[in-house]
């Protein structure tokens, strides 16, 4: 019984990695027609899929929203403090966020909230222990993560400057990643 119960994590683990590597290379097959705008554009996840909208608060309380960042590559990060992959690669998201946010690039970064063991812990996470100085917004009700589908973290969405999903990462990213990804789209 102990045997097959490993046995069914392990597949489940190889599973969730192969998933997770068949998004990171992307899919063929559903990249956008150059002729097709936005608006023609199904509202989803997948690759060429227009990135669901949606708005939440910073930790300043102000309102902001996914689509506030049309016209820049988006990097969507959905994340919680306690998460070990997720403060690994927060060094690696600050760095390359001071290197590229004048170049048309933003990290947003969404805090799950309702996944935290202490809900206080956000704000010294972000300020203190890890400086962040991209935008930073807190799913308080958990709709977003859901929306998202971040059942693992860290979960990262690649967005280009329409709005349109390229990649999906789950686990950690590095610096190198997120440059060759940025880089590979419009």
């Amino acid at each position: 019984m102990k045997k097959q119960k490993n046995l069914i994590v392990i597949l489940l683990l190889v599973g969730l990695i192969g998933w997770g590597l068949m998004d990171i290379r992307g899919q063929s097959g559903n990249e956008p027609n150059s002729e097709t705008t936005v608006v023609d554009v199904e509202v989803g996840l997948n690759q060429g899929n227009l990135a669901p909208d949606f708005e939440l608060e910073t930790l300043e309380g102000e309102p902001l929203k996914l689509s506030d960042f049309r016209g820049e590559k988006v990097i969507l990060n959905l994340w919680a403090t306690w998460c070990p992959p997720c403060r690994a690669e927060m060094p690696h998201m600050q760095d390359y966020y001071e290197k590229h946010k004048n170049d048309g690039v933003t990290i947003l970064a969404v805090n799950l909230t309702t996944q935290e063991r202490n809900k206080d812990a956000v704000r010294p996470f972000v300020y203190e222990e890890f400086q962040l100085t991209f935008p930073v917004v807190l799913d308080v009700d958990g709709d977003i993560g859901a929306m998202y589908q971040a059942y693992s973290i860290p979960t990262t969405y690649v967005i280009d400057t329409e709005g349109l999903v390229q990649n999906k990462v789950i686990g950690p990213m590095s610096y190198e990643m997120m440059e060759t990804m940025i880089n590979n789209i419009n």
